[in-house]
């Protein structure tokens, strides 16, 4: 028996080397597409006559197309297998991407970003829910955790890259134009890849053998059964519903960041290549937060105190940058928010698991991420209509604040009855 753990360890080891680095470059790529209209916007706006508060709600539109299609999306996953369903989604959505560069205001914007909801919807419940077909959940945390830093990964990669594509002028098209174009064909080469070289689960995997299958299979059955499995139990299930609330909370500063923290540095008096490279800051600082907790989360097991935790560093983050007084402190603000908010959602997926399985688990993962990521449309469009009516940004930081105490508060509340019994 001890050789048959030993086996399984070193199996999924090998397994997570294999998987986790291509899921993450997939999360990079749709991250990246996702915010990048955040860079676009230091030109965009002005050419195509973007206020403030329609630039805001304009990226929002992006999560009610998400809302729309993400429960279908995960269940049509489940019945066709990952491999195929994940390369349509990022190809579709790397199409609509691309599309951006032909916008020519306001309608079209909307219209392009309600689109890139529809093509994405289901790509993150559908890889939640793809690791429980292979990690046990005593090491779930940590692989969510490197999963998760595809966030703020886009965005040291994308910020310099943004920003040196917004200077980029030529054929008719303009530097946010070639950016948008440009960003596309990475995500749509890899879409295509995905139909080889992701296995939809451990019975498929080509680089397993047929005893190596079988140990991970039998580990995994190994692990206690959750206590809800079909989807229409999962409906009826209250925690379900009041997990939308920490998850909202938590989301809410994630985009209120990553859709606004470019002009926000822009507006402290930075050119376009520098704000590029301040806002590399916090995301760098943002990933040794998010490795911490998430291997104390799994040493631990305290999975809802690690998000409490996680949501209070981020909380802070935003008052510190709230406060400001100059420019070091504001990013020292923006550091700890990322790192509260991204730590706070990779902790997060590790609880539904903690009651949920099969079925439920993959309707319970989209419609979570749906109804919260609609925090995705209201966070930024706060922003921007605290921005136009009090000309600072200063408003939105301190309403910030509140959401990640909210997602702190309702988890602590919640916590004792998601426990596995």
């Amino acid at each position: 028996m001890e050789n048959t753990i030993i086996d399984a360890d070193a199996v999924l080891r090998r397994a997570a080397w294999r998987l986790v680095p291509l899921i993450m470059a997939m999360y990079i790529a749709a991250f990246l597409n996702r915010v990048n209209v955040s860079f676009a916007a230091l030109t965009m706006n002005q050419d195509l006559g973007l206020s403030p508060e329609a630039y805001g709600w304009g990226t929002g539109i992006f999560f009610l197309g998400y809302l729309l299609f993400e429960v279908p999306s995960n269940l049509i996953m489940e019945k066709v297998g990952a491999r195929l369903w994940l390369s349509r989604i990022m190809v579709t959505w790397a199409v609509v991407s691309m599309a951006f560069a032909l916008v020519q205001g306001p309608i079209t914007f909307f219209l392009l970003r309600f689109m890139l909801g529809v093509a994405e919807a289901g790509f993150y419940p559908g890889i939640l829910l793809y690791f429980t077909y292979w990690f046990p959940a005593a090491t779930r945390a940590r692989i969510l955790a490197i999963f998760c830093m595809g966030i703020p990964a886009s965005n040291i990669l994308g910020a310099p890259l943004s920003g040196w594509l917004l200077g980029v002028e030529g054929y008719g098209f303009k530097g946010w134009q070639w950016m948008y174009l440009l960003e596309g064909v990475p995500t749509l080469l890899l879409g295509l890849y995905v139909l080889r070289g992701l296995p939809d689960n451990p019975r498929k995997a080509s680089f397993l053998s047929a005893r190596e299958k079988e140990v991970v299979m039998a580990r995994l059955a190994a692990e206690e059964t959750p206590q809800v499995h079909g989807f229409g139990e999962m409906m009826k299930d209250w925690r379900v519903w009041a997990l939308i609330i920490p998850d909202f909370a938590i989301v809410f500063g994630i985009y209120a960041l990553g859709f606004w923290m470019p002009q926000m540095v822009k507006a402290m008096g930075y050119t376009i290549h520098e704000t590029s490279l301040i806002v590399m800051i916090p995301y760098v600082a943002s990933l040794a937060i998010l490795w911490g907790i998430g291997v104390s989360s799994d040493r631990t097991g305290k999975r809802s105190l690690h998000f409490v935790l996680s949501a209070l560093i981020a909380a802070a983050g935003f008052a510190i940058a709230g406060i400001g007084g100059n420019a070091a402190i504001v990013i020292l603000g923006f550091c700890l928010a990322s790192g509260g908010v991204y730590s706070g959602l990779a902790t997060f997926w590790s609880v539904p698991p903690l009651f949920l399985g099969g079925t439920a688990a993959a309707g319970a993962f989209a419609l979570i991420n749906s109804v919260a990521n609609l925090s995705g449309f209201v966070g930024p469009g706060m922003m921007g209509w605290l921005l136009q009516i009090t000309g600072s940004y200063r408003a939105g930081l301190w309403m910030c604040v509140v959401a990640p105490l909210v997602a702190a508060i309702s988890m602590q509340l919640l916590a004792g009855s998601v426990q596995r019994k």
